[in-house]
């Protein structure tokens, strides 16, 4: 391959690369925009046209800010309970010697069912069971679509840990718990903490299973859909250019202390 060749290819490949990130971030990056001012769209607003008045006025929005309660609480309880439950899957998967593979196709399985199946199959379950429709079989739902992700980020932190680090801590007799809150636990930390962020915010942005499993209370999704099919009005982009900017910022930080982990 000539220089000129390899320039070339080098060149289609940032082109491609550029365009990519455009069709992904074009869309939200608009979204913030025109939260800032709605009326001005299709166009963008100038710096002269920005305003915060419809940011504003969303604590007067009660069924807005109810639903954005709800959907934080139910956010909350599935990052909690994805984080563990993540871990002890990560932890059973080293202790599994023959069925690995096995085991790990039965935790990231979830990941691949469409939330329309598996939001309606969760509902048909919970009606015939008896179980009324709340925050409790939202959280249940949420939980099944999080957790694959949370293993699979939990999994990969467990490079960090070398046997030769729990081979050492063993034959200075150190217990497996202690193995495990000295050595493991601090080495998995980042993995923990972007695990458990990674399916705050899934749960915080999923509609479908949201949508077969909500109660009296829908979720913040739930009634953006709603709202947006009565008429979008300038508070549900405000509403959404908040939260946009918030998981960015979110994600930031999270980047953020992994580079500092792995320098430190």
């Amino acid at each position: 391959m000539t220089v000129n060749e390899g320039a070339i290819n080098r060149l289609l490949i940032w082109t491609l690369a550029v365009l990519a990130l455009i069709v992904i971030y074009a869309p939200p990056l608009y979204l913030v925009a025109i939260s800032f001012n709605a009326s001005l769209q299709p166009g963008l607003p100038g710096p002269s046209d920005l305003t915060l008045r419809w940011y504003a006025a969303l604590p007067k929005e009660t069924a807005l800010m109810n639903a954005l309660w709800q959907s934080l609480f139910i956010a909350l309880c599935t990052a909690i309970l994805a984080t563990l439950l993540s871990l002890l899957a990560a932890l059973a998967y080293f202790e599994i010697k023959r069925a690995r593979s096995i085991w790990f196709l039965v935790m990231v399985l979830p990941m691949f069912v469409p939330g329309v199946i598996e939001g309606l199959a969760l509902s048909a379950i919970f009606t015939h069971s008896g179980v009324k429709s709340s925050a409790t079989t939202v959280i249940a739902g949420h939980l099944l679509w999080a957790m694959p992700f949370a293993f699979i980020v939990i999994l990969t932190s467990f490079a960090a840990v070398k046997p030769s680090y729990l081979m050492a801590a063993n034959d200075l007799g150190a217990s497996r718990w202690r193995q495990f809150s000295d050595i493991i636990l601090p080495l998995i930390r980042p993995g923990l903490v972007s695990g458990f962020i990674f399916a705050f915010l899934l749960s915080l942005n999923e509609f479908t299973r949201a949508f077969y499993l909500s109660g009296r209370q829908n979720t913040l999704p739930v009634v953006l859909f709603g709202k947006m099919n009565s008429g979008a009005s300038p508070v549900i982009y405000a509403i959404s250019g908040a939260i946009l900017i918030l998981s960015i910022l979110v994600v930031a930080g999270v980047v953020q202390l992994a580079s500092r982990t792995r320098t430190s």
